[in-house]
This record gives C-alpha cells, structure tokens and sequence, in this order.
C-alpha cells in the first residue's frame, strides 16, 4: 500500500526511488513488524491474562513444567500475525499475486488456529477443534491456495519439484502437484503446531527459516543471481523476501515476550499460520525439499511423534518417554532453557546447511 503510492510519486521526488530497491523495502519489513508487535504485545497480553485467555497444559508432562505453564495466555499468534500482516501490506507490491497468496494462507490458517484455541479455553482442554474438522479446514485452505497458484502463477515451473546438490534432477510431478502441495502446506502447519511446546522453542526456528526464505526469495527472483547459482529463475517472487522480513521481525519481537519464562504461547493461532505460510513460500519458490532441510528440527519433532504412535500401536510399547521428543528430553530430567538452546543450535546448523545448497549444485 505504502510502497505502490511512494512508487507512483518517484516523478516528483526522485528520493523516493530508494523504494524500489526490494532490499531496502525487506529491511523496512522486519522494522515495521518488529515494531507493531512491540506495541500491540504488551497491551494484548495484559487483556488476555485479565480475561484469563489460557491455554490448557498436558497433564502427563513433568510435574515442573505443568506448574511453570498454567495461567499463561495463549493465543499470541494474533500478535505475530497482525505484525505480519501490517507489515507485508506496507512494504509490498501489492499488485503481486503471490504476496496476496500468502496473506490469505496466513490469515486462513490462523483463523482456524484461532478457533482451535477458543475451544481449548472454553472447553478447558486440550482438544479443541475435533482433529477430522481442523484437517478438513487445512485441506480446503491449502487446495485454495494451490487453485490460486495453479491459476494465476505466471511461470511454467509450478509443477516441477528441483532437488538439491542435483542441478540436472527435476521432476515434473504433474497431476500429483495437488498432493504434494497438500502434503507440503498441511505437514508444515502441523509440524511447527508441534515443536511449539516450550518457550521460544518454535520462535526461533521459525524465525530462522523465514530468514533463509528472504535470501531465497531474493536470489530465485533475481536473474543475475539465479543465473549465477544455476538455480531457476522465477519472475516475481522476489518479493516474497518482505513477506519473509515480515515473519523475522514479528518473530523477533514476539521472542521478547515468548522467550523463558513466557509471558503468552504463540497457540495454534500462530503455528499454523507460520508453518503454512513457509511452507507455500517454499512452494511459489520451487524450494520444498530444502524447506525440509533448514525446517529440520520441525521435521524431527513430527517424526518422533509419528514413531511413538507406530510404535505403540504395534508393539504397545513407546519409544520416548513422551512425544513430542522436546518432552521426551523433559522427562528425563534436562532443564526448559537446556533443551530450546540446544534445539536452537541445532535449528541454526540445519539452516546453514539449507542456505549451502544454493552454491552446491
């Protein structure tokens, strides 16, 4: 909104040609969204804990940890994601279709995250949203998304899936693109939904992929770089980085309230939102598999899950000692700060390692 009408003064005033420059306009992303949620936060969470909007806390976790957790408000997400959003519509070009893509994404899936976590409250538990309708939501909002892209997507490499260090192997999925995306969208919102189980601990890694994707972003949609990297070039999804800026600033600044000891969760509100949101940035810019690279640490903590389940449900016995494994590492006696320090190095390390296959192909 902002950047469209400083654009079309740039005859009057020449100063103003700096805002075409999208790594200005990125900067000023994070800076805005850092911001809004430095202001909004404090207000919301103080209405939140006098309206007692909190979340249930697991029953069969360590005894600590359900003491540190109970009274705390939940429903954050909303702080993240009016950052965002705000944020995003400031800096961006509006008139790019991926842009808007991504602001229904994160609006849509926040809703039903929204949702879940009003039920949580007022139910007093931990179910919420009954698990067949809350997937059912995240089907039909990633099938949205992926008619959108398929519709309007200007570029004929949509139904191609790149991998990583193999510059030459590309599959055309085809027909299959449809399950895919689905499997990409829904598995993304689901994972970070579960890494979000301690303070800060899905914060920042979510904040480190968003900050992988605007380099990304950057490179895929500029053809001297991509040229460069040999990696496909793709018109216009350069400016997905401010939507990415957007996710690191509203991230950081919600860090300050999320960090140990947390003064609100993000709740489903804010997981799949984030989850989603990364997961079709990774699909406009044809990067998917290496979104399972730097988003490692969610992809770890959704197949623990998944062992303990199979596990249990074939021998009767379970793996972990509680799934998902940050729980796991709870119960055997580590502290809250040890485990989201150590799953933050890990985050970081899986991250340079995602950023490291853009040169080795």
């Amino acid at each position: 909104m902002l950047f469209n009408l400083l654009t079309s003064l740039i005859d009057q005033y020449s100063f103003l040609n700096v805002f075409k420059y999208l790594t200005f306009r990125t900067g000023l992303s994070v800076i805005t969204s850092l911001v809004v949620v430095f202001i909004i936060g404090g207000p919301l969470i103080k209405l939140f804990s006098e309206k007692m909007i909190t979340g249930p806390i697991r029953q069969d976790g360590p005894i600590d940890h359900i003491i540190k957790k109970s009274g705390t408000p939940t429903m954050g997400g909303v702080i993240i994601i009016v950052g965002i959003i705000s944020s995003t519509i400031l800096w961006a070009d509006l008139k790019n279709i991926y842009v808007w893509t991504l602001i229904f994404v994160s609006l849509s899936l926040g809703a039903l995250g929204l949702l879940d976590d009003i039920l949580k409250i007022k139910h007093k538990n931990s179910r919420g949203l009954k698990s067949r309708y809350k997937f059912l939501g995240q089907i039909i909002i990633s099938i949205i998304t992926l008619l959108i892209l398929i519709k309007y997507s200007n570029h004929e490499y949509l139904y191609n899936l790149y991998f990583p260090f193999f510059k030459n192997l590309i599959w055309y999925m085809g027909l299959f693109f449809i399950p895919f995306g689905l499997f990409v969208i829904i598995g993304a919102s689901n994972a970070v939904n579960l890494t979000d189980g301690l303070d800060g601990l899905a914060t920042v890694p979510v904040m480190l992929v968003a900050l992988s994707f605007t380099l990304i972003s950057y490179v895929v949609g500029n053809t001297i770089f991509s040229e460069y990297l040999q990696i496909q070039y793709i018109p216009d999804v350069g400016e997905l980085s401010i939507f990415c800026g957007s996710v690191v600033g509203a991230c950081l600044g919600f860090l300050w309230y999320n960090a140990p000891p947390a003064k609100i969760f993000m709740g489903d509100t804010g997981s799949l939102s984030l989850g989603g949101s990364l997961a079709a940035i990774a699909i406009i810019v044809k990067h998917e598999i290496v979104l399972a690279i730097v988003g490692g640490l969610f992809v770890l903590e959704t197949v623990s899950v998944i062992i303990q389940v199979l596990s249990f449900k074939l021998t009767g016995k379970r793996i972990f000692k509680m799934a998902p494994i940050h729980h796991h590492f709870e119960k055997k006696g580590w502290a809250e700060s040890t485990i989201v320090i150590r799953f933050w190095i890990i985050a970081i390390i899986l991250a340079l390692i995602g950023l490291a296959t853009l040169k080795l192909r």
